[in-house]
């Protein structure tokens, strides 16, 4: 079995996330697992020396097994291509990344792709998605992999989850990705973006 791996920003020598980040680790431990203990990431986690946006990479199983610090930014995207697999299944997060490097090769010239899964939208190969009806932002239902900061969006009201399907996509204008180190808003695209 691979490692699973919590993925977490610091900036500014903070940990941002860090219940919903303790809350799936502790969740993935238990379910797949069968660890009842609880692990608090934040003995584990030495954010001080860090000022700058960085990505601070835990690998874990049963144990914290590493920790890792990396300086962090935002890969450019601009573009979508729609790859259909109803088969994809990312619900850990985990080192191995092969169902969603297979997606992301598909893109063709796009900048990542968005995937369908049984006729719904779900995420891109690193972002969780929200997108734009005219009144609110609308996260899918079952996503690939349920974000922690998804689930932030979703505790906070800004975003709310529904089923999308790709004949639903002219009804909305924009979308957004984000995940654990690119905040909400900071890659959004028009809805034409979005190549089927």
């Amino acid at each position: 079995m691979f490692p699973f791996i919590e993925t977490i920003r610091i900036e500014e020598g903070r940990i941002h996330n860090l219940p919903y980040h303790n809350r799936r680790m502790n969740e993935t431990r238990r379910n797949v697992l069968h660890q009842t203990a609880t692990l608090d990431l934040s003995d584990y986690i030495r954010p001080g020396n860090y000022r700058e946006r960085t990505k601070c990479r835990v690998e874990y199983d049963k144990d914290i097994l590493r920790v890792d610090y990396a300086a962090y930014r935002i890969r450019p995207v601009s573009s979508l291509r729609l790859v259909v697999d109803d088969e994809a299944d990312y619900r850990y997060k985990s080192t191995d990344r092969s169902v969603l490097d297979r997606l992301f090769a598909c893109r063709e010239a796009e900048d990542d792709v968005l995937v369908v899964r049984k006729g719904l939208l779900t995420d891109t190969s690193i972002c969780n998605i929200a997108l734009w009806n005219g009144k609110q932002w609308i996260t899918p239902s079952a996503p690939l992999l349920t974000g922690t900061k998804r689930a932030f969006l979703l505790d906070q009201g800004e975003i709310v989850a529904g089923n999308i399907r790709p004949e639903d996509l002219p009804g909305y204008s924009r979308i957004r990705l984000f995940n654990a180190m690119i905040e909400f808003g900071e890659i959004d695209l028009p809805v034409d973006k979005i190549v089927l």
